[in-house]
């Protein structure tokens, strides 16, 4: 009986949202036969369509990854996309300065600096929040705009090209770039680096002692005290292993997509990541699963406004009714089961 309910808790779900997005539709004076092709066909539609989804998913994931992680331990973390323009930076700055050595060491090498700069930008709300009770949601708010302005000096003073009227970095060397895992379409290897995080993550909180601290933690701080856990270390450490995967997802986007540090690198990658570690519970399978989902409703609205006129901000319309839907399908389940 659990199962299925579960099951009609989904069910229910898909066919609100999909009411929901043909009401909206049609409110726009659009045909929603076409409208809705269109929003198929820039998903499957192609191969290369397919793979759009995935190149969108990577950052969605590795950034959703920190945000679950930093949820389980009850560090609101909403900085994520500060933490991503970081981990850019760094990454940057590793393509740009560090000397010459083998290709795969430089790209690992400039992954890692984006992991450790997006970490230690986090942690700081994290140590705040430890030492001195500063709530982490303003900080890491606050933290967001600092960094995105960071970039916009960066891009226009030592970091500037300038062979360029525009604010953006020299690009990276042609071969520092995550190989692509199905030519000619832009896929990368950050895709792998998203998946291998998500195993990693799963790992490390459900089968070691520090994930299961970290986890007890966001369950009753005061009982993990009493039983001997550092709540103070335990916050810091999941607010470092927080930002740093969504350092990564910067990195993956400098050494996959971008190749250069630029204004405006991230579409809100940070913020559309809390939607996805809520979606998918905080979760390593379930932050898979929903970064794939929001990158292909992202996709598909965006071909949905180019081929049928259809507004694309309908998909945020979208994604709010999902966060709200699937926050309450638990509550909606539990009445039925009484």
């Amino acid at each position: 009986m659990k199962i299925i309910r579960e099951l009609g808790s989904f069910i229910l779900i898909a066919g609100i949202t999909t009411l929901v997005g043909a009401i909206l539709v049609l409110a726009v004076g659009a045909d929603a036969g076409k409208a809705f092709g269109a929003f198929f066909s820039g998903i499957l539609g192609s191969f290369y369509s397919f793979t759009e989804v995935l190149v969108r998913a990577t950052p969605l994931i590795l950034a959703g990854l920190g945000v679950a992680v930093a949820f389980q331990a009850r560090f609101f973390n909403i900085g994520a996309e500060g933490q991503l323009y970081m981990g850019a930076i760094a990454a940057t700055w590793a393509g740009l300065y560090l000397p010459s050595m083998p290709l795969y060491l430089h790209l690992g090498v400039a992954m890692m600096a984006g992991f450790l700069l997006g970490g230690i930008w986090a942690m700081i709300p994290g140590f705040l929040k430890s030492q001195y009770k500063i709530p982490e949601v303003i900080n890491t708010i606050m933290f967001n705009y600092i960094a995105i302005n960071i970039v916009g000096i960066l891009v226009r003073t030592v970091m500037a090209n300038k062979t360029s009227p525009l604010p953006m970095s020299p690009r990276l060397a042609d071969d520092l770039h995550l190989p692509f895992l199905a030519d000619p379409t832009r896929l990368h290897a950050g895709l792998l680096v998203a998946l291998v995080c998500a195993v990693l993550v799963y790992l490390f909180l459900y089968k070691t002692t520090w994930g299961f601290e970290l986890r007890a933690v966001g369950n009753n701080p005061r009982a993990s005290s009493c039983s001997g856990i550092s709540v103070k270390k335990t916050i810091v450490i999941s607010s470092l292993i927080s930002g740093g995967l969504a350092g990564l997802a910067g990195g993956s986007e400098i050494l996959g997509v971008h190749g250069r540090l630029l204004e405006g690198i991230s579409p809100e990658f940070g913020y559309i990541a809390i939607i996805v570690a809520l979606l998918g519970r905080n979760h390593p399978l379930g932050v898979v699963l929903a970064g794939v989902g929001i990158a292909a409703l992202q996709i598909g609205a965006t071909t949905m406004q180019r081929r049928a006129g259809v507004p694309a901000s309908i998909s945020l319309i979208i994604m709010g009714l999902l966060v709200i839907l699937i926050l309450g399908r638990q509550y909606w389940v539990k009445s039925r089961s009484t």
